[in-house]
This record gives C-alpha cells, structure tokens and sequence, in this order.
C-alpha cells in the first residue's frame, strides 16, 4: 500500500505512525485516553476572554493526536499529487466504510503560501477549514483509517493533558519561551515543529508556532456537563481555531484560549469566487489530525466531514 499505518507496539491503543512517501516524514499519532475535565477558564483567570464562559465539565473517548502540526513536506503531497500516485488507495469495501467515494484535490496555490519563512520541516499555513478536512479524507482514503480535525473539546483536553492551569507548563507565563513560539520570542515567523517542550502528554506545539483548526463552529459553551461535544459547521465562519502562534502573546496560548475564524483571513485573495483551499492573511494558521480509537459508523462519518464540507465548502 502507499501509506502504511505501522504500531509501535502490539498494543490496541499504542503510539503508531504513517509513513508517507518520497522525503515527508512520518506522521506519528500518540494515544490520548478520554476522561473527563472542566472545559473553558474561571472568571479568575489572567487574559481570560468571556467566550470561555462558563467553565462546564466535559467527557471526551480515546483517541490518537499529531503529535506535530502538519507540515508543508506532509501536506504538499495531498496537494501536489500525481494521476499515478492518486489511485493507490485503501481497499473498495474499507473505502465504503470511512463513507469516501472520491476525495477532490486541492488547487495550487497562485503564491508561496509559506510567505518565504520556511518549508522543510515547518508547519503548514494559510490552510483553510476545508482543505484541512480534505487532507484528513485524503490520508484516510490512503490508509484506510480513519482521520480527521479534533472537536474543540478534544482538542483542550489534550492541550491540558491532565493539568488546570492556564497553561499545560503551569500558571505564569515566564516559562512560556521553553514550550512556545510566541510574539515575544519568534523573530517575527514560525518555527520548525517540534523545537519547543512538548507538553504532558508529549504532544509538542499545542502553545504556540500555529493556530490549529478544530472541526466546531464558534459558539458559546453550554452551562450543563455534555460528552463529547461537537458543534458542527452550519456556515463558512467563525470556525474555531485553537492553542495560539508566533503571532500572539502568551495570554493567547492559554489551553482555554479561542478564536474565530473570519473573512478578513481571505482579504488578498484576488480569486472570485475566492479559494476554497487556501488563505491569504493567516500565516498564524495550521492543523494537526485526530483519529477516534473507536471509528464512528458511516453516517457518523459524514457527520463529521462530508456534510460540512459537501453543504457549506467547509
């Protein structure tokens, strides 16, 4: 098969990793078990903005995690790919399982979306929703797993890691610098990933380098304990992107920290109707992947990625 999902270990529920093609480095998946914690921030907490509100308890189910963000080497594959290349993919009948028929192609983008900052082994950027979400199919269409955008819920939990501080390093900013790239240590770019300390659960970047979309629509928190939250997309904004960048100040990386997508991230694209792929003033912006240890039934499936993207280009 072109991409091969390898385990670490004969473990049901181990680290493993898809090795991809020519020189894009694998991407290794850690395990994160579910539980349950206090989703948002306390009105007492430094920096905090009232869209954390209120803090509610929120159970989430065993899944793997990137442990890095995307990067370009990673993602030009999907967008760059071959006639050749495009049809070695998983078996008809587990295609038919992940609910995938076909998976469109990203269009090239018309400039370096990189900004010049950095290729090999940098995060990639300016990526929009949707085409985060094609990644995902595309990856799973290869590997017959299933891949796709964590929740918001999903996303905090592993960026906390078991912890309750503002931070997963702690409750003051200064040791920011160790664990994440920041305005105030990034020279004025992102990083390569993985440059920083992971945190608690070995997941590196969470603070910081890039921004990182989530599958749920921006909305406020509901005030009861809820499992497995997802708020799915009903319109192209505001999504939700979580952990902060290079752009943003420590308070910004805080694990409760959100932020809405908005149209302004498009405001260069001289294309109309503008691109469904990419985006032109959101250098802060990148993904990592999810996959459930247990995979949703197919109407599930499309659940959580061909409706929005089939009905809103999400």
């Amino acid at each position: 098969m072109w991409l091969s999902c390898q385990a670490s270990a004969a473990a049901d529920f181990a680290p493993f990793s898809v090795r991809l093609p020519a020189a894009a480095p694998a991407i290794e998946m850690l395990p994160v078990s579910g539980g349950r914690f206090l989703m948002g921030s306390p009105e007492s907490e430094v920096g905090r903005d009232a869209s954390e509100s209120p803090q509610h308890e929120v159970s989430v189910g065993d899944f793997w995690m990137s442990r890095f963000e995307i990067d370009w080497q990673q993602y030009e594959l999907f967008v760059y790919r071959d006639a050749a290349e495009f049809g070695r993919r998983a078996p008809a009948a587990t295609l038919e399982a992940l609910a995938i028929d076909a998976v469109t192609g990203a269009t090239a983008p018309y400039a370096d979306m990189s900004f010049g900052m950095g290729k090999a082994g940098y995060p990639a950027i300016n990526i929009t929703r949707h085409a985060a979400q094609a990644y995902a199919r595309w990856l799973s269409a290869r590997t017959g797993r299933f891949f796709r955008l964590p929740t918001e819920a999903e996303w905090e939990y592993a960026c906390r890691g078991g912890t309750t501080t503002p931070w997963s390093f702690g409750a003051a900013a200064d040791a920011a610098g160790e664990h994440a790239v920041h305005a105030g240590n990034s020279g004025g770019q992102y990083a390569r990933t993985g440059t920083r300390a992971a945190n608690p659960l070995g997941l590196h970047d969470m603070h910081g380098n890039v921004a990182e979309w989530t599958l749920d629509q921006f909305a406020a928190y509901p005030d009861a304990a809820v499992q497995d939250p997802y708020n799915p997309p009903t319109d192209l904004y505001p999504g939700v992107v979580r952990g902060g960048s290079w752009m943003d100040e420590p308070a910004a990386l805080r694990c409760a920290a959100r932020r809405p997508s908005a149209p302004e991230w498009k405001e260069r694209d001289p294309q109309l109707p503008k691109s469904l792929w990419w985006h032109t003033n959101a250098p802060f912006v990148g993904f990592r992947l999810v996959a459930p240890r247990v995979q949703p039934p197919p109407e599930e499936l499309r659940r959580y990625w061909l409706e929005p993207m089939e009905d809103y280009g999400i």
